[in-house]
Order: structure tokens, then sequence, then C-alpha cells
């Protein structure tokens, strides 16, 4: 899979650019404020439809513009596809009327339908928060690796994630009027089990395979920690429920954690507690090479991988893993100072530099 060409239109700092892309490797250079990753959050945002860096997907359109505009195109084999994203959002009140809309080729798409085209995958200097930060960053990380190569993951996540927001009102509005809907709340029920089995079974699965592959740079167990929807669970919750206004079981308060062997003690260590920061490093980046294998395993290609600003954080040794692996599918680099790459690496890329005017 190769992305050839970028256009951007009223997209974070780019009012207008354009971009194109080697086949093998592209660095971009740039300070801090030139745009580097507003580029790769623009291509995350045609791999998955979202933002991953917004709370907000219309937290990505310019100040004070209404439109932004993300166009890609994309060769796969033989085949062309252009992928666009376009967001509109109110100037007067942007919490009202925001849209996105979705084309391939043209031709407009549900989000459940657009994500995937592209496949890529991130490793930037945020990703050790998925170690040590909150379970919903956990969370996040598998939807983003199951949402590029499972619709049905799409689509499930997405109606649950509605049906979610209608039971906590419901729920919300029982705990303030002292009253319970059951009638209301058995059909979103039903939707949040249905839905919520089919996440956690596809989260179990992923899991299963980061388990079971060799794992070169940092040997780990993953260890899932899944919260079951069904309705005997529900019936068990019922008055805690009620009392806090919220769901408190299904896949929404899933956590998975990553430990260490202690061979010496036949046993296993949970990362985030017990491990160095450059142990933490190394299983994350082991974590994202499982997910260049996973995605290349279900899709039958290499997804384009973009290491945002890594290098200023890794030593020496890392940076030559990093190299080692940059050839072995479509990359798009974003740097500070080329100087952190190996001279003979360098040799072999596409450069782009990037000023604060871009």
């Amino acid at each position: 899979m190769i992305l050839k060409k970028l256009i951007l239109q009223n997209f974070r700092t780019y009012k207008k650019a354009a971009f194109e892309f080697d086949p093998k490797t592209t660095l971009i250079v740039g300070a801090n404020t030139s745009g580097k990753s507003n580029l790769i959050e623009s291509i995350i945002f045609l791999s998955t439809g979202k933002s991953f860096r917004a709370e907000k997907d219309e937290e990505a359109i310019a100040f004070r513009e209404n439109l932004a505009r993300i166009k890609g195109l994309m060769i796969l084999g033989k085949e062309e596809k252009e992928l666009e994203a376009i967001l509109v959002s109110n100037l007067v009140d942007p919490k009202q009327n925001f849209s996105k809309k979705y084309l391939v080729n043209g031709v407009s798409k549900r989000r459940g339908d657009f994500a995937g085209n592209l496949a890529a995958v991130l490793f930037s200097p945020e990703d050790l928060d998925i170690i040590i930060d909150s379970p919903s960053l956990r969370r996040r990380f598998l939807d983003q690796v199951l949402e590029q190569v499972d619709r049905d993951y799409r689509l499930a996540l997405t109606s649950y994630s509605k049906g979610l927001r209608q039971r906590n009102a419901l729920l919300e509005k029982a705990r303030d009027e002292g009253v319970r809907n059951e009638k209301q709340l058995e059909y979103w029920d039903t939707l949040l089990i249905e839905n919520g089995e089919l996440i956690t079974k596809k989260r179990e699965a992923f899991l299963d395979f980061v388990n079971k592959e060799s794992k070169d740079i940092f040997d780990f167990a993953a260890f899932y920690d899944k919260s079951i929807i069904s309705k005997t669970r529900l019936l068990q919750y019922k008055d805690a429920e009620t009392g806090a206004g919220v769901t408190l079981v299904g896949p929404h308060r899933d956590d998975f954690s990553l430990s260490m062997y202690d061979d010496a003690k036949n046993t296993t260590h949970d990362i985030k507690l017990y491990g160095s920061r450059g142990q933490q490093r190394l299983a994350i980046l082991q974590l994202k090479l499982l997910q260049l294998l996973y995605i290349e395993q279900i899709m039958g290609f290499r997804p384009v991988l973009l290491l945002d600003d890594i290098f200023s954080e890794l030593d020496e040794s890392h940076i030559q893993l990093i190299t080692e692996i940059i050839d072995q599918q479509q990359t798009i680099i974003t740097t500070t100072h080329k100087d952190f790459l190996p001279k003979s690496v360098i040799k072999s890329l596409k450069i782009i530099e990037l000023n604060n005017k871009k």
C-alpha cells in the first residue's frame, strides 16, 4: 500500500498544501511549530475517518474557517483510490451543525465504509502513554488497530457508543427522578449486549495474536481485563448503575496490561509499575511492530508506517532498530533535525523541508 499524494485545505495550520511521498521512505523535516504532526494527523484521518489528537473532530478545522478538506491518492497493487474527508462547522455556534463527509473516488461513504481503505500505523512519543496512562488510552489503541481492519468492529463500536450514550441518559434520569423506565432500558440493554460481545471477541483475538507472536525486540505478555456485558451482569449492577447514573459494565470499561517476564522467579511484572522508561519504550516499539504484522496478516499487505518525531526520544540502539524496518513498507518520518538519522539512511530518502509559513 502506498500513499502517493496528500492535499490539505484549512486543516489545522495548513491553509492550502500538497505533498507527494516516495513509495519507500519520505523524511519530513521542520521545527516544532511547522506542522509535522498536523500532517501526520491528516493521514490518520484518511485512515480512520477521525482525529487521534482532538477530543472533537471539528477542532481540526483551521481557526476562523468553516470547512476543512483532506484528500489523498493511494495505490494498492494496480488499483488507485482517491480518498477525501470534508469537515464542516458552524462558525456562529461551533456546537451546532458540525458534519463530516467521506468520499472514495468521489462517491459518498459512511465512515464505516471509508475507514480501512488506507491502512496506517503511527508511532509517536505519546505512545508511551499507552502503557503508563489511563485505560481509555489502551482502549483507544485497540480501537485504532481493529477499526482499520474489521468493518464489523467499526459498525459494532459505532452502535455501542451511541447506545451507551442513550442508556446513560436514561440512567441519569432514573437517578434524578427515582424511577427507572425498564421498557426503554431493555432495548438499549439488548443493543449493548449484542455489539459489546462482538467488540470483546475481536479485542481478545488481537491480544491473543500479540501473545502468540514471537517478539524479537522485547518479550512481554498481554493480559486482557475485559468487562463482560450480559443480562446477568446488568441485573447484578442494576442498583449501582441507577445510583451512579452510568453504565458500569461493558467494553467501555475494558483494560489490558503488558507484563515482562522474570525468568528467575518464573513470574511476570507489570511494565507500567516495574519497567524502566527504556523497557517501556521497547515494549511500545514491539507492540507497534506487532500491529504492523497483524494488519498485514488480516489485509494481505503492509500498512503505511508513520514515525512522528520519535528520534529525539530514542537512543542510538533504538534508532538502529527503527532504521532496520523502515524499508519493509512505505514509511513517512517526521523529525526536527535530519541528523538524528544515520547518514547512510539519509542518502536513500526523499526529504521534504517544512517552515512556519507552510
